[in-house]
């Protein structure tokens, strides 16, 4: 069943596929990057997803049937970029280089938000829950997306995913509380 057209619909974009990607990189490429960076823990090869992740969707724009948001639909394509580049990663250990980042004078907006990610508490913990929890309250929290969106970005079955949220928020909960910043 089609959900009905909203704000998040594909008749908000251009048929063109590449004014629809030109759209899509202005509205969700932060979103996207974030989202990479989240799953793979480095700056680089999240760019070279969040690339990716554009380039299919500016290849099948015109099959995108519209039902589900163009946002749930981007975060699907990034989720399995992400998870065939940490299979890659797996195989194939690709080294970076952490002086990289350093080495620019001027850094951008994304490099020093990039920065932040990394350095927040709470997102360290979450990256210590196993990846099917980190998933869902990365989804859900950072990106706002509901259980059924996340499900369909995902393709868990949505009780399967509010289990999971339920769950990860309980080891969340440990975890903080081990460490004093939970009550």
């Amino acid at each position: 069943m089609a959900r009905p057209a909203g704000p998040n619909d594909k008749s908000r974009f251009p048929s063109e596929p590449s004014l629809a990607l030109e759209q899509f990189m202005k509205e969700y490429g932060t979103s996207i990057l974030r989202t990479a960076y989240f799953y793979l823990g480095d700056r680089h090869l999240a760019e070279d997803v969040s690339q990716e992740v554009f380039l299919r969707a500016f290849r099948h724009w015109t099959s995108f049937r519209g039902e589900s948001s163009v946002k749930t639909w981007l975060t699907k394509i990034a989720i399995n970029a992400c998870r065939d580049k940490l299979g890659l990663k797996m195989t194939q250990e690709q080294p970076t280089d952490p002086l990289l980042l350093e080495s620019s004078v001027l850094r951008s907006v994304e490099d020093e938000a990039m920065e932040r990610l990394d350095q927040t508490t709470i997102l360290k913990y979450i990256a210590e829950l196993p990846v099917h929890y980190h998933e869902v309250i990365y989804l859900y929290y950072y990106l706002d997306l509901g259980t059924r969106e996340i499900a369909e970005a995902t393709g868990a079955p949505e009780g399967t995913v509010r289990g999971r949220l339920h769950r990860a928020r309980e080891l969340l909960g440990e975890y903080l509380a081990k460490e004093g910043l939970a009550q």
